[in-house]
């Protein structure tokens, strides 16, 4: 004999269905598994990126790997980096530029490097920005943070930032932005001449 659905029975089905939807979001809203990242990163990246993860492979933006390569994925906000053996694989949430029109994309590569370096408006930024000065290294507002590498494109680098809120965002004024300990760990692993691609 079937069971009859009452009032009540309705009410007490409907007051259960909130405990069970936090478990239910969580397990939607699980971090991705990325290979080759630490638990640090893939929770950062996972908290702070709005957008879709897309995994990357080198073969399918280098021929070879050279001295080493970098994708940045300017839609995930995220830069992939591979030594020169590919043994070595490490993937950093970042910021990215805030418009279109900012950003740059194509083939580069690592020309210079510089542990705290200091920051100079570009003359595009003094035209929009005519109040800004140049910061100093070390200095909490400087935008390169602690460590930067620079691009054969003029006024391009990837570097650090002091203020972490920029990461997992559309923030900067052109370049790759990481958090300093990530770049740290970049800036050590990465040689002069690796070649870079923004995406």
């Amino acid at each position: 004999m079937a069971s009859k659905m009452t009032r009540r029975g309705l009410l007490a089905a409907a007051s259960a269905l909130p405990l069970c939807t936090p478990a239910l979001l969580r397990a939607q809203s699980a971090p991705p598994q990325v290979m080759g990242a630490d638990d640090e990163t893939v929770q950062e990246f996972s908290r702070r990126n709005a957008s879709s993860f897309r995994t990357m492979e080198w073969r399918d933006h280098f021929d070879s790997l050279g001295k080493g390569a970098i994708v940045c994925d300017t839609t995930s906000k995220a830069l992939h980096y591979w030594n020169a053996d590919g043994s070595i694989y490490r993937l950093y949430p970042t910021s990215v530029p805030r418009t279109d029109e900012l950003t740059k994309r194509g083939y580069s590569e690592i020309v210079r490097k510089k542990v705290g370096p200091t920051w100079t408006p570009t003359a595009s930024q003094m035209e929009r920005f005519p109040d800004w000065e140049p910061i100093g290294a070390g200095d909490p507002a400087n935008p390169l943070g602690t460590h930067a590498m620079y691009l054969d494109w003029p006024a391009y680098l990837i570097h650090g930032t002091h203020d972490t809120r920029k990461i997992g965002r559309r923030s900067s004024d052109g370049c790759i932005g990481l958090y300093n300990e990530k770049i740290a760990e970049l800036y050590e692993l990465t040689e002069i001449g690796t070649q870079v691609r923004l995406v």
